[in-house]
């Protein structure tokens, strides 16, 4: 396969730099900054076992991208700039071309099947960290990741093979999976960690709890929707001992949504993560309080220009009760 790389951040840059790494055809879609140190000193993939820079072709739009019918396109985007993305590629891009999204959330596979007809999608597991124009950080010292792979809504084909053939040669845990869905409903129910980890700040059991909250409001409203999430028991077996966080000498490798907001970005995703489940617990009558407020505080803390991590767990938690 040809892979373009539409979004070439902490999980993108390191997907696209090891494939272009392993001898794979690779090109980066990237913007502003990130764009022009790539361009100019090219790609600074940082692993465990030092630091390497690849000379990964990079371009600003799906225009400058000599489509080929074995061109495949891995979406790295946040969710909130998908619909730009698409845009981008419904205009250039052949409409027989596999797009698939390696993005947080469960909305982008529905966004690519209304314009793309081979739709797929996987379910990232997968440590990394972009804070600074032209570097990311591979954040696994064993696996670098989990890229398990299927079709949208279900399925597998030999598409899906092929590129989880070549996140193998890439050094990537891979299988197709005819249930990928069902999977990244499982790993949204982790991502309700996300606003936790980029609003408040750390407070030992005050945060578990808030964390705890989170999460069992999830669990409550996928039931009462009908659907299917695979165990949380297969998720840790799946991830086993194949992931081992490294000391990046960064101080960790905080969440995307913590990251999104230390680069001062705009925006973020938690629309499509914690509130994908207050939108879920709404449709179906379920309750979704800490999820509300988590939802309402992260969304303040970027318009505000708050640092991560800056909010109070405690004070959140006593709202949430007095509810």
């Amino acid at each position: 396969m040809r892979f373009v790389i539409f979004g070439a951040g902490a999980i993108g840059g390191v997907v696209g730099g090891r494939l272009f790494r392993a001898g794979i055809p690779t090109t980066l879609i990237a913007r502003g900054a990130h764009l022009n140190a790539i361009r100019d000193r090219g790609l600074t993939l940082d692993l465990a076992e030092g630091a390497e820079t690849l000379a990964v072709p990079a371009v600003a739009h799906a225009s400058d991208i000599d489509w080929t019918p074995d061109t495949v396109v891995l979406i790295c985007v946040k969710s909130q700039h998908t619909a730009s993305v698409l845009d981008d590629l419904q205009a250039h891009a052949p409409l027989a071309t596999p797009i698939v999204s390696a993005q947080n959330g469960v909305a982008n596979e529905s966004a690519i099947l209304r314009r793309f007809p081979n739709a797929y999608s996987i379910c990232v597991m997968l440590p990394a960290l972009h804070l600074e124009p032209g570097v990311v950080v591979q954040g696994s010292s064993a696996t670098p990741g989990i890229l398990d792979i299927g079709r949208y809504p279900v399925g597998t084909d030999d598409i899906a093979a092929e590129i989880s053939s070549d996140f193998a040669a890439a050094g990537f845990e891979s299988v197709p999976r005819d249930d990928i869905m069902a999977w990244k409903y499982r790993k949204l129910v982790l991502n309700l960690g996300n606003g936790v980890d980029a609003t408040y700040r750390r407070d030992g059991d005050a945060t578990a709890e808030l964390m705890r909250r989170v999460r069992d409001e999830g669990e409550a409203v996928l039931v009462a929707a009908g659907i299917d999430v695979v165990s949380d028991k297969a998720d840790r077996e799946r991830r086993g001992d194949l992931i081992v966080r490294r000391d990046s000498g960064e101080d960790s490798i905080e969440s995307s949504t913590w990251q999104s907001i230390a680069r001062g970005a705009p925006d973020s995703e938690i629309d499509y993560l914690t509130g994908e489940i207050v939108l879920l617990g709404r449709l179906h009558g379920v309750p979704t309080p800490a999820n509300e407020l988590v939802h309402m505080e992260t969304a303040r803390l970027i318009r505000d220009q708050l640092a991560p991590g800056s909010l109070d767990p405690r004070a959140a938690l006593a709202s949430i009760d007095q509810e």
